[in-house]
């Protein structure tokens, strides 16, 4: 995974993981990346500079925050998620290879997979992001 400071036309800064370094420009050239303030299209890398604690002191006591700040992120991520997006529930296997094969209307949806349909839904060349647990952002 790999995380990419993003900003929209209007500047407003954020983060965004991808799976890979292509994903940023697959995404932005399918109009799929939108500014969680503003919902914004026009996205841009930012300038990122690393965060690297010097001494291995200072990594532990950085662990505690840079934990916090990913549970943050994971909780806003499934929050917009869920504000923005069509929950199809446990057809979302299905409704996904609809919309793939143009056989249902082209919309971004989430739901529930099991590991074997998200391993063939990613093997029929589907993207699919798994979307954290809210159990596992407390």
């Amino acid at each position: 995974m790999i995380v990419y400071r993003l900003r929209c036309s209007k500047s407003h800064v954020f983060e965004s993981w991808f799976a890979r370094i292509s994903a940023f420009d697959e995404q932005k050239a399918d109009g799929k990346l939108i500014c969680p303030i503003c919902n914004d299209r026009d996205i841009e890398k930012a300038i990122m500079s690393p965060s690297l604690p010097a001494t291995i002191g200072e990594r532990k006591s950085a662990a505690p925050d840079m934990l916090r700040q990913a549970k943050q992120f994971a909780m806003g991520l499934r929050k917009h998620v869920e504000d923005n997006v069509e929950y199809v529930g446990k057809e979302f296997p299905d409704e996904a290879r609809k919309i793939h094969y143009g056989e249902a209307e082209e919309r971004d949806i989430y739901g529930e997979a099991s590991l074997k349909d998200a391993d063939a839904l990613t093997d029929e060349g589907i993207d699919i992001t798994p979307l954290p647990d809210s159990s596992d952002t407390n």
